[in-house]
């Protein structure tokens, strides 16, 4: 897959491709047929299969202070887009020129101008231009004038009948309930960071941690974790984690810490992907460190059980 970033040109195999277009954060079942229709589409006329997506997401543009609310980060996006098999991804920055664009300004200057796009898919909820003044109703009309096909997808219900966004999800997280936010992903709320040296307390109890900072990532509910790792290697171990600020180590810092089961290699300045698979209990100051160890064993047994219920990919 061809990755194409803020005003670098297009390629010309690119050219006259359909695009499925959204910020695509989380990229979860709902984006997926958006996704899915603009292959299809791009399939029946021959062309490239694209999907354009904006960096930063328009929240953090407006709303510079706004917590945390990240489910993908771009490379992560990126990642999952190509998997899905898509010829190309369009990363457009979003800031102020882009966000003061009309609707008819935003189809002619950049899906006709610049991607010199056949057709675009989005969602039926999706809104452009300034003030997001623009509709998919609106993209249709517009787009007919440049040759532009429109089509809106429906959204997508789970299977307890109400609408998968990416909203719902991050209140999943915020719930402690990492297996809802997983049926609507299709996939584990998964957070990639690198590895950096901690307080060197797991070590000193035998259970050495993976300690890496949260960044931008929508904040789960503070507490243990039956996690997955994906190695630099790609491969997968089991573990537990504990997501939160460490109130057994002062001064409290916010870190996502796994200890992963059967494993010992360096992993300190590598990047790693942590999958959230289920939420044990809440994080908590213990009377010192051998009732700290003895949690961390009892722990270590809940997030294996856990981890037995739920198949890992092959």
């Amino acid at each position: 897959m061809q990755r194409i970033f803020q005003d670098s040109p297009l390629p010309a195999d690119l050219r006259g491709g359909f695009a499925a277009l959204g910020n695509f954060d989380g990229f979860h079942s709902g984006h997926q047929a958006v996704v899915g229709e603009a292959q299809a589409r791009a399939r029946a006329k021959g062309g490239p299969s694209l999907v354009i997506t904006f960096d930063p997401h328009p929240a953090r543009l407006f709303q510079p202070d706004a917590p945390p609310l990240t489910l993908t980060t771009i490379p992560q996006r990126l990642d999952l887009f190509a998997a899905a098999g898509l010829d190309g991804t369009i990363v457009l920055a979003f800031d102020r020129a882009m966000a003061a664009l009309s609707p008819k300004d935003f189809v002619r200057d950049v899906l006709h101008d610049r991607l010199a796009l056949s057709g675009i898919v989005t969602g039926e909820d999706f809104t452009f231009g300034t003030q997001a003044s623009g509709s998919a109703r609106d993209l249709k009309r517009l787009g007919a004038v440049y040759d532009i096909e429109a089509i809106a997808v429906a959204p997508v219900n789970g299977v307890a009948g109400h609408r998968i966004s990416s909203t719902r999800i991050r209140k999943a997280l915020q719930a402690g309930n990492p297996q809802e936010a997983a049926r609507m992903l299709s996939r584990p709320f998964t957070i990639r960071g690198e590895v950096e040296h901690g307080a060197k307390l797991g070590r000193s109890l035998g259970t050495p941690t993976a300690n890496m900072r949260l960044g931008d990532y929508a904040r789960p509910r503070y507490g243990v974790y039956a996690v997955r790792g994906i190695m630099p290697d790609g491969a997968r171990r089991d573990g537990v984690a504990n997501l939160g600020i460490r109130p057994m180590i002062e001064p409290p810092v916010e870190l996502l810490e796994s200890w992963f089961f059967d494993w010992d290699g360096d992993l300190y300045g590598q990047t790693i992907d942590v999958e959230l698979i289920a939420y044990l209990r809440e994080e908590r100051k213990l009377d010192g460190l051998d009732a700290l160890k003895a949690q961390i064993a009892r722990d270590a047994a809940d997030a294996r059980a856990s981890l037995d219920r739920v198949a890992a990919p092959r």
